[in-house]
């Protein structure tokens, strides 16, 4: 069982502020439009899909919102074509991003983040230079409701995942990447309904940042690539030492 992991505070916290920023509706219109660009328009045959459409659902997204972004991919409204890219650079310390990318123009959201990483301690790099340093894993995401250790890891490797990690009132599991939905499914047959499920790119060895300034920094930097108009997910291999994370949440 992975250890518990003080980012997931830090970044819960950022999360509620999201949602009160209605940045959290941007981001699921353009998981929903590409997820039906990619694999069409009815969710029984798409599993990205299925899955996008649940979390709009959870996030009281309105049905309107959702069957307008299913269609612009499903190339039913027009409209500018956009594409998914993923871009690697560094950071304070060394710490490797991965950064997910919707857009229209690849030209300029490579260069926005390029700037925004030079001004910020970070480094923008070819891909592949950082990649290798991640391997791509399905993440679910359970509230606890009184779910201990032992019922959690239990319950996952029951549903077929593959590792779990203590988040503060969350469980996280993990899976193969092939097997995401159907964990997700046995989950819902056993009445547990995720919060959140999607694929992640998983540091093989994250950097534990232990002085506070840096992790400061490294913090500051990921906000505002997580902030930028066209990004999706960003994700980046380190963690907080528990003596600074009090400071930092």
């Amino acid at each position: 069982m992975a250890g518990h992991n003080k980012w997931s505070k830090v970044k819960h916290i950022k999360a509620v502020v999201d949602v009160k920023r209605g940045k959290v509706f941007s981001k699921l219109s353009k998981e929903l439009t590409v997820a039906a660009k990619h694999g069409g328009s009815n969710p029984d045959l798409n599993a990205r899909l299925r899955s996008a459409i649940l979390a709009a659902r959870a996030a009281n997204m309105p049905n309107d919102n959702i069957e307008r972004a299913v269609k612009k991919g499903a190339g039913e409204l027009g409209g500018d074509a956009i594409e998914e890219i993923t871009y690697e650079g560094y950071g304070p310390g060394g710490v490797a991003f991965m950064i997910e990318v919707v857009t229209d123009n690849r030209n300029r959201a490579a260069n926005d983040l390029r700037v925004l990483l030079s001004k910020n301690g970070g480094t923008f790099a070819d891909a592949g230079s950082v990649a290798y340093q991640f391997s791509r894993s399905g993440e679910i995401r359970i509230p606890k409701n009184g779910l201990d250790e032992d019922a959690a890891m239990e319950l996952a490797l029951e549903a077929g995942a593959e590792d779990v990690e203590d988040a503060d009132n969350e469980w996280i599991l993990y899976t193969a990447t092939d097997q995401l939905f159907q964990v997700v499914g046995a989950l819902r047959d056993k009445g547990i309904q995720s919060s959140s499920q999607k694929l992640i790119y998983q540091p093989a060895t994250p950097v534990t940042l232990t002085d506070l300034e840096q992790a400061r920094a490294v913090i500051k930097l990921h906000d505002l690539l997580d902030d930028y108009d066209d990004t999706q997910n960003v994700h980046a291999n380190f963690e907080i030492a528990d003596e600074i994370a009090d400071a930092l949440a």
